[in-house]
């Protein structure tokens, strides 16, 4: 198979429609001294007054420069930087320059996204003598349990803050004492969680190790900043991430901001009178004394050459692939696009051709004609169909509003079943026909659905659902009737496929239990559980593995039956020679 003739795809960014006085979106990470703002774009970071207006960069490595903080003189800006494929602690005079590196313990990463980044900046001392970050280094693989340390700005070795484990953190103006989350879940997308990673915030005397709460509830507390005699810091307490301010003295606390529909995000402070934040992409000041906010308008000036209409090669960003039915064509996905490919001979065809949609999880018809995908090209996620020729794509549902799954086909080409995040399993019957109906036939409430499978004569839809218990088990829908569970709760049981002539339905299922003791820790492991199984569907139906027995044969048996074959008990009967026998 030759797929070296993958196309290339004309990419028009909708950006190109922002009309050029509108504020840049997705500034990240701010921080304030004075008049003065820092905040990470594109992966460098840039500054501009707390006034708005157009922003001046200040580093441009291929590497992400992250979390930028000034000194509490305003000359320096230290940040978190992935240069040499490392992140490390960096300082840079604050109207640019060289970044010079303060910390060099390897850092563990690259990170899933979910626990952030290592050596991660959060500020300075009170004195500017020393930067105050967080890393994993002494995690010991656990990466929620990480720690504060400080590095001096003229370098040296790093020095590890007392607290056992630390999330954010910030000194006090006198520097005695500290505000800080003994967890660091700041990338985590969980909102109003109240479990039991849901931060609390803490003051901790570093001369006597003496820990007082700060404004506990069930809901997260994050982005601590010590300003004067008060603690300020984020909570979505009241459903959103909102400002709160807390008086140690009095214990008292008072919310600051009263958003009711953005996150405040990654506040930070000048250590003085005001805060700067994220909010709907944009950046935010909080005039501490006042408790008036106001949203800054800052353009972040670049070439256009991101907004011009462009072609970009889609040969390394396949992301899911198929054949045709007969093998002729290669249907694959790549940068939201849906592209066939020959296996021989001819042109790679861009079947949507859609640069302002995501078109996803695309699936050949078994006849051949017609090409189902997911797409948001409507605003949301629906089926849409497309001729496998290429022409004008159709949507065949509407209504969701939720992320889908891959559609599968039946055998005859005439339905359609697909899943969404929420766990529903739908079909959509007369696929090609003028007025096509989806229904809903099972809702899994314990998880999410995917693998569901048609039988040979399109007539039932096998798929697993989770338990009360944590189990899967098999399920078979009938058109036209119900669905009902086909397996016990007992063991784990899943990815049902059909046999070809429709008698048996094969699924795996984790039911060998041979626990092993593992050579990492004292416990048990489990090993080698998966075993596959088959169903026999007809209630007279055979096993596909009839028992057989492998029997003994002793000496002179077979030898004693064919003696005695051919020979009769009863008189007048002829023996093996044909004589006829006769009483004695």
């Amino acid at each position: 198979m030759r797929l070296r003739a993958v196309g290339v795809l004309g990419l028009s960014l909708a950006l190109s429609s922002v009309p050029a006085a509108a504020g840049t979106k997705l500034l990240r990470f701010p921080d304030i001294h004075g008049d003065r703002i820092v905040f990470t774009y594109g992966g460098d970071l840039w500054t501009a007054s707390t006034s708005g207006g157009l922003a001046t960069r200040i580093t441009a490595h291929p590497g992400m420069e992250l979390f930028g903080k000034f000194s509490p003189d305003g000359k320096w800006l230290a940040f978190t930087g992935q240069y040499d494929g490392d992140e490390q602690v960096y300082v840079v005079s604050a109207s640019g320059g060289e970044p010079r590196q303060l910390t060099f313990y390897p850092a563990q990463g690259p990170l899933a996204p979910r626990w952030g980044y290592d050596n991660q900046v959060y500020g300075w001392t009170p004195d500017g003598k020393s930067i105050l970050f967080r890393s994993l280094r002494d995690a010991d693989g656990v990466e929620v349990l990480t720690a504060l340390y400080t590095v001096p700005l003229e370098g040296g070795l790093g020095r590890k803050l007392p607290m056992p484990t630390s999330g954010a953190g910030d000194f006090s103006p006198d520097g005695k004492r500290m505000v800080y989350s003994p967890l660091a879940r700041d990338f985590r997308t969980w909102k109003r969680y109240e479990g039991g990673w849901a931060q609390d915030l803490y003051v901790f005397d570093l001369a006597t190790s003496a820990v007082s709460p700060v404004s506990h509830s069930l809901r997260t507390e994050r982005d601590p900043m010590w300003i004067a005699d008060a603690i300020y810091f984020v909570s979505d307490r009241d459903d959103v991430l909102n400002l709160y301010r807390f008086d140690p003295a009095t214990g008292s606390t008072t919310q600051v901001t009263h958003e009711k529909t953005w996150d405040v995000r990654w506040a930070s402070s000048d250590g003085r009178g005001a805060i700067v934040h994220e909010l709907d992409g944009e950046l935010a000041l909080v005039d501490v004394a006042t408790g008036s906010s106001k949203k800054l308008d800052i353009t972040v000036p670049d070439d256009g050459v991101n907004r011009r209409p462009s072609r970009i090669s889609a040969e390394k960003q396949i992301e899911d692939l198929e054949l045709s039915p007969k093998a002729e064509r290669a249907l694959f996905v790549a940068r939201g696009d849906l592209f066939t490919a020959p296996i021989e001979k001819g042109a790679t065809r861009n079947l949507t051709s859609s640069s302002n949609a995501h078109d996803r999880h695309a699936r050949w018809s078994p006849d051949g004609r017609k090409i189902a995908y997911v797409s948001d090209a409507s605003g949301e996620d629906q089926i849409w169909l497309v001729d496998q020729a290429g022409g004008k794509p159709t949507q065949l549902t509407t209504g969701f509003a939720t992320m889908l799954y891959a559609p599968a086909w039946s055998p005859d080409s005439t339905r359609l079943a697909f899943a969404d995040k929420n766990g529903k399993i739908f079909v959509t019957t007369g696929v090609g026909a003028s007025s096509p109906t989806t229904l809903e036939i099972a809702d899994d409430a314990y998880g999410r659905v995917f693998d569901y499978s048609w039988s040979p004569d399109s007539r039932f839809l096998a798929f697993s659902l989770l338990d009360e218990n944590g189990s899967h088990s098999i399920w078979i829908w009938q058109v036209g009737g119900s669905a009902r569970r086909v397996t016990d709760e007992l063991f784990e049981e899943y990815s049902p496929v059909w046999d070809p002539a429709g008698n048996y339905l094969y699924y795996l299922s984790d039911r060998q239990f041979a626990p092993q003791f593992s050579r990492v820790e004292w416990n048990y492991a489990g090993n080698r559980m998966t075993g596959i199984f088959a169903l026999t569907l007809a209630a007279d139906g055979k096993s596909p593995f009839p028992v057989e027995s492998d029997e003994v044969k002793l000496d002179g048996e077979g030898k004693k039956d064919e003696a005695g074959a051919g020979k009769k008990d009863d008189a007048g009967e002829k023996d093996d020679e044909g004589d006829k026998k006769e009483d004695e």
